[in-house]
């Protein structure tokens, strides 16, 4: 049972023993830990490891204390699988993962040394971090995948944006909430040109988050859909300035969780 309770403080320490001894992550330095609202069980919970990666306990648990261990678990299982050699971009990670890519879409090996297919963009982005090891490759993925979703990358290649001028650019900056808001309004004006697919977007968001924590697997994606969503249409409630005439098809029920 000791080990269970001290799962919490083994995750701490293996943080901090890895920024002391490589400066991983110096700028991030602290596991935060997320419980969702609930009146009673099953509770959820969700831990954010420096970097950004984010886990959640996928079992069904009675208490809070019981999910806050669980999630760590999770996330301690995956911080400790990510030191293993086959974690880090090499020369042969990336020759395997531009394989398996390939292999999972209608794209050619070919395809790999021009920047402008999606193949070739993966490469060019791991290629670009080579050294690093999964979860510090994390958090850009997670941009591009988001820019992907938004519909953001689409409108960049439309203005002539190369794929590789577009990865430099952002992969300058971090997710915060300036590129959070970014995105948010992106989707206020989509709600506004079809009413009601920023709640039925929100609710597949949380069904995705729900399913990805139930299996085991890392969130991040899933959580910033749903961050970015609920923001905007917060903000679409919030400010009548951003509201518009069909804003209550909106489900305020959304904000409370998926059902």
């Amino acid at each position: 049972m000791n080990l269970i309770v001290n799962v919490v403080s083994m995750l701490q320490e293996f943080w901090e023993s890895k920024q002391q001894q490589r400066a991983a992550f110096p700028s991030e330095g602290v596991v935060v830990y997320e419980s969702l609202p609930s009146p009673g069980p099953p509770f959820v919970s969700y831990v954010t490891l420096p970097g950004g990666s984010c886990f959640g306990n996928f079992q069904c648990c009675l208490s809070r204390a019981e999910a806050r261990r669980d999630a760590a678990k999770v996330a301690l299982i995956n911080s400790l699988f990510n030191e293993l050699p086959s974690r880090r971009i090499t020369k042969e990670f990336i020759m395997e993962s531009v394989q398996e890519a390939v292999a999972s879409t209608s794209g050619t090996l070919d395809d790999a040394d021009d920047p402008s297919t999606s193949i070739g963009a993966y490469h060019y982005m791991l290629e670009s971090n080579m050294g690093k090891t999964m979860l510090e490759f994390q958090e850009l993925m997670t941009i591009f995948q988001l820019l992907h979703w938004n519909g953001s990358l689409k409108a960049l290649r439309e203005t002539k944006c190369s794929r590789q001028e577009v990865i430099s650019y952002y992969s300058q900056y971090s997710l915060d909430e300036k590129m959070r808001s970014h995105m948010a309004l992106d989707w206020i004006m989509k709600e506004r040109e079809s009413p009601g697919i920023l709640s039925q977007e929100l609710r597949m968001a949380l069904r995705e988050l729900e399913e990805a924590r139930k299996a085991g697997q890392e969130l991040r994606f899933y959580k910033e859909k749903k961050e970015i969503l609920s923001l905007a249409l917060t903000q679409i409630y919030s400010d009548p300035d951003t509201s518009s005439p069909s804003d209550d098809q909106l489900s305020l029920t959304a904000l409370c969780g998926y059902h």
